[in-house]
């Protein structure tokens, strides 16, 4: 099967590294999401963007072998390695599907989750309103977007613009912008989706790593590989030298990076 175009397709590449080196990233923010959103036995939950399913298996943990966690991705080895990780949970199914426009049936889940996926999304307010749709009444709906990013990783991330074309710098910066830069703009997201009791919960995640090298890693592995795939060829090896160093200019006394990585959940209820 050819890989898929954009960025589901750097995921798709991303996808059997991704959450694998060593720095739990996806894990920890899908967990306080997945809390928050406290799926119940019985229930009925959808992981729209799933990846390797770090919300998925929560969530079905939550919903328990009485309910039913559906997760579906665009990117064909996401949904295979997560479907493979989940396979002992007889209450969870993971099927290609679009997160933009799922093709469900409205008002058939107690619960929809879309965490890290909604900045990748050509339209999230439509998103956002399908989502909406797929709720029961009184059902809930849980967003996550990244707030304030550490210094440390933005000087990582301004040594790969000189080789990034300009649209991609732009595509990087929309998700920083517009509403996902204040808890008000996503907010209205969701109000204006037709949520009730919209609220915001701040959360951080720390990243940290042993060494240049597991940084290296990680950044193949997640949102950051499209930055690479990017970089024409020639450019790589210097490339890689600067951010290696970078890294390296960074380490604490215990040898250390550690990079705190601001993290809002956006939720609302159907009316």
């Amino acid at each position: 099967m050819a890989t898929p175009d954009g960025i589901v397709g750097v995921f798709d590449r991303a996808a059997d590294s991704y959450e694998s080196v060593g720095v739990p990233w996806a894990g920890p923010i899908a967990a306080r999401l997945v809390a928050e959103l406290d799926p119940r036995p019985g229930e009925r939950v959808l992981d729209v963007g799933c990846g390797r399913g770090a919300a998925l298996g929560p969530l079905a943990d939550g919903v328990g072998p009485s309910g039913f966690a559906l997760g579906i991705d665009l990117a064909p080895r996401m949904v295979e390695l997560a479907a493979r990780d989940l396979a002992h949970l007889a209450q969870v199914d993971v099927r290609i599907g679009d997160a933009g426009s799922p093709d469900l049936p409205r008002s058939s889940f107690d619960v929809v989750a879309a965490s890290l996926v909604i900045f990748f999304l050509p339209d999230p307010a439509a998103a956002l309103g399908s989502w909406a749709e797929l709720l029961v009444s009184g059902g809930r709906l849980g967003v996550t977007t990244l707030g304030e990013k550490d210094p440390g990783w933005t000087a990582v991330d301004r040594l790969f613009e000189p080789h990034l074309p300009a649209e991609l710098v732009a595509a990087r910066a929309r998700g920083l912008r517009g509403p996902y830069s204040s808890d008000a703009g996503m907010e209205r997201l969701l109000s204006t989706a037709g949520l009730a009791q919209v609220r915001t919960v701040p959360d951080q995640v720390s990243a940290v790593f042993h060494d240049p090298e597991q940084f290296l890693a990680f950044s193949w592995s997640h949102g950051q590989r499209s930055m690479w795939e990017a970089v024409p060829q020639g450019d790589h090896a210097r490339l890689r030298e600067e951010v290696l160093a970078e890294i390296d200019r960074q380490r604490d006394a215990a040898g250390t990076v550690t990079f705190v990585q601001e993290v809002r959940h956006t939720l609302g209820v159907r009316p």
